[in-house]
């Protein structure tokens, strides 16, 4: 018997539906809804929807859009506690494809960051192609130029022969990708753990540059407005890639590769420059990417906003394959494809910027009135669904899951640092951290990114906490990163995702900029699971948080759940991974000092609280092997309070250089501080605290700042009278590192073990 609710709480009870298709599909019923991942409550859902069964291209169609990747069926209730709003935000979180902040002078900046992680575990170079090929579209498809791409990725042991498949294919799709299509890649983080071993993450970030008034928005309005498919033609690539994404990964996942997107950067230039040619004509009434569930999705997200319908003919769908079905023309997620809805009337002009370009450019539909959307094939019918019920905020359901702590945080709690032996050797242990893949030079990744194409970027020859691209002809920059030290998460995942926005903060404010808004991108395990769940809630509040105390408002982003692997026959999430993307803004360039020692003979000094905490840091966990303990001290106000106080500083103080103290601990980021201009440190540790957690623990809040030693006593002087604590740890040397006195040999000697860390598991053709 069909399922049925009262009048009053039918969400569509206005709607004439079709009662049956003239087509003839394959078998649609509920064992087909649950193999297209569907719920028995989701297909009974529909049935009430629709006030009859749906067919195999409907069923097909709303699996894909309420899966958990289009939907966030599973997070959005506690999605929509972050906050939203800041004085520089134009577009909302939910609002448009990409998050929109002003930057002065009538500019704005568009910004998101997604994952593709499935995708990379099977086919790696397609996998990370695509995800930056996808990250892009949503930018420019608002019609921002892209100025910078970010990643971070995170890997299993790369010592093992998948995981360097997986690190060779990855990078080799990023570099290849964004190298082609012409966008610096400019910055990311690469973490390693074993729990993603089978499954790595890969978050892709764009940034971009838009005229303030200039930007489109996705959406489709006006009855008897043509819809047309511009770019690349439709194939059977990505086909449920929506769903294979919404789904645990598998030893038989590889079966799924037909999920998988194949990208085409060139093709992608191409329409970058068409569309932002094509905003210029003003015939656009809005555009979308073709991510994720491909027509499906665009064309239901843009009815649903604009409260209109469509008539879509899939059979006028330019396709590279013979005898594509309905379904699959819906549901392909073949790359480098936009909808675009067009004032009626102007036709011609869009044509003819996409033949300029040698684009494809069809009309596939119309607008309509009400909120129905009807999908034709040579004339038949064979779909008809209200828009609204496909959506996130429509009738896409909305799930309150169970939590609770897991059994773990209890055992982290527990640790006892005074039962870590101190090594009589820190020489030995500093050189040993150095080839931990974690804190060991990433150089034979990021040299094959071009991090220079557009002529911007600030930070490739002048090293900073954070990217910087150059606002040319203005004083000003825009800086952006990525951060989340997932150990830190998987320990408190509050607090550990207050510190991923924290030091996100910290590295903007060390470049010289101002923090304005966040993008995130949410990786977690399988949210039916109470215990990930408690891990997803929680990064939630710490994000919420640290977000408000640093006025940086979430603009949106991405959940990724299902990020599993198994040991020993158990399905286990990856640590929690909340990454966090966050863009500023430099007002005057001349505050932009770097990281690097500039001069011999300058004096360091610590900014904030001296410390010996060793918990959750990378010399417990790989030199220890104690892989269970609390986060990092923390304190969210003296993060807030380090941030404005460096900020003037910057702006007023004779400072040389500035490096935020995190991965690695004080040795690493006085290591960072010497490479870049070969320059070296004779240091003492402060007296009192154990020496491994003073030189290796990762307490937060810390930054190492070097300034001319004639100046020293000024600057702490005035750091001091903002409240903050602070320390003369030593000067710059022309080379050697020397600690408490002893001489630790030369710079170039730890150098050397530093780039060979990662390097050795790696091709040197890399």
């Amino acid at each position: 018997m069909r399922p049925s609710l009262p009048a009053s709480r039918r969400l569509f009870p206005t709607f004439v539906l079709m009662s049956h298709t003239t087509l003839q599909q394959p078998k649609a019923d509920r064992e087909v809804a649950a193999k297209l991942g569907l719920l028995s409550e989701e297909y009974d859902r529909i049935c009430i929807l629709l006030e009859r069964e749906p067919n195999f291209t409907e069923l097909s169609i709303y699996s894909v859009m309420w899966s958990e990747h289009c939907s966030y069926k599973n997070s959005i209730m506690w999605l929509k506690t972050l906050p939203k709003d800041g004085p520089g935000v134009l577009a909302k979180a939910g609002e448009e494809n990409a998050g929109l902040v002003d930057v002065g002078d009538g500019w704005a900046c568009a910004f998101k960051i997604e994952s593709h992680n499935h995708p990379s575990a099977v086919e790696p170079y397609q996998g990370a192609a695509t995800g930056v090929g996808g990250i892009n579209r949503d930018i420019f498809t608002m019609g921002a130029r892209p100025v910078a791409i970010l990643n971070s990725l995170r890997f299993g042991n790369p010592a093992d022969a998948r995981t360097q498949w997986l690190i060779k294919g990855i990078v080799k799709g990023i570099g290849d990708y964004g190298n082609a299509f012409g966008v610096p890649t400019v910055g990311g983080e690469t973490f390693f753990a074993p729990c993603y071993q089978q499954n790595p993450l890969v978050n892709a970030m764009s940034v971009g540059l838009v005229k303030v008034g200039k930007t489109l928005s996705a959406v489709a309005t006006g009855v008897g407005n043509p819809v047309f498919i511009v770019g690349s033609a439709t194939g059977k690539d990505g086909i449920h890639g929506a769903t294979f994404a919404s789904a645990d990964l598998t030893e038989n996942s590889a079966d799924d590769i037909p999920s998988v997107q194949v990208g085409d950067p060139f093709q992608e230039k191409l329409l970058l420059e068409a569309t932002l040619e094509l905003v210029e004509t003003g015939a656009v009434v809005g555009m979308q990417d073709m991510g994720a569930a491909g027509i499906t999705c665009s064309t239901s997200e843009m009815s649903a906003k604009g409260e209109h319908g469509m008539d879509v003919w899939l059979d006028k769908v330019p396709t590279r394959q013979a005898n594509m079905q309905p379904f699959e023309i819906l549901l392909s997620e073949s790359q480098e494809r936009m909808l675009v809805v067009v004032k009626k009337g102007e036709e011609e002009k869009v044509q003819a910027v996409f033949a300029k370009w040698d684009i494809h450019c069809a009309q596939i539909g119309v607008v309509k009135p009400g909120g129905t959307l009807r999908y034709f094939y040579h004339e038949e019918l064979v779909a008809e669904v209200p828009a609204e019920s496909l959506v996130l905020g429509g009738g896409a359901p909305v799930y309150e899951r169970s939590f609770r702590e897991p059994e773990y945080i209890k055992q982290s709690l527990a640790f006892d640092p005074t039962k870590v032996p101190v090594p009589s050797d820190l020489k030995q242990v500093a050189a040993d951290l150095l080839m931990f893949p974690n804190l060991a030079s990433k150089s034979w990744i990021t040299e094959q990114y071009d991090s220079m194409v557009g002529t911007a970027t600030l930070t490739t020859n002048l090293p900073n906490d954070a990217a910087l691209i150059n606002l040319k002809g203005t004083e000003r920059a825009l800086g952006m990163t990525v951060d989340c030290n997932p150990r830190y998460v998987h320990a408190h995942p509050e607090t550990g995702t207050a510190i991923a926005v924290a030091e996100a903060a910290r590295n903007l404010v060390c470049s010289g900029a101002k923090p304005l808004g966040v993008t995130n991108c949410l990786n977690f395990g399988n949210p039916y699971n109470p215990e990930v769940y408690w891990q997803f809630v929680g990064a939630i509040k710490g994000m919420s948080r640290a977000c408000k105390a640093f006025h940086t408002p979430v603009t949106g982003g991405n959940v990724s759940f299902y990020n599993q692997y198994t040991e020993q026959g158990n399905t286990l999430p990856v640590f929690p991974t909340p990454t966090i993307g966050m863009v500023g803004l430099v007002h005057n360039k001349k505050n932009i000092k770097g990281l690097n020692f500039k001069t011999e003979g300058d004096c360091i000094i610590l900014i904030g609280k001296a410390s010996d905490d060793l918990c959750s840091s990378e010399y417990l966990n790989s030199w220890h092997n104690i892989t269970q303990s609390p986060p990092p001290a923390f304190s969210l106000e003296d993060e807030t309070a380090l941030c404005t106080a460096l900020e003037q500083a910057l702006e007023t103080l004779p400072i040389s250089s500035v490096h935020d103290c995190s991965d690695g601990g004080l040795w690493l980021a006085l290591l960072e501080k010497s490479l870049p201009s070969s320059l070296g440190f004779s240091i003492r540790l402060a007296p009192g605290f154990r020496p491994d957690g003073f030189f290796f623990g990762e307490a937060q809040g810390r930054v190492v700042i070097s300034c001319p030693q004639n100046n020293s006593e000024e600057i702490t002087a005035w750091f001091t009278k903002q409240g903050l604590e602070n320390r003369i740890l030593g000067e710059v040397t022309s080379g050697a590192i020397v600690v408490d006195g002893t001489s630790w040999g030369s710079l170039n000697e730890f150098r050397t073990i530093w780039k060979k860390g990662l390097a050795q598991y790696l091709p040197s053709e890399g």
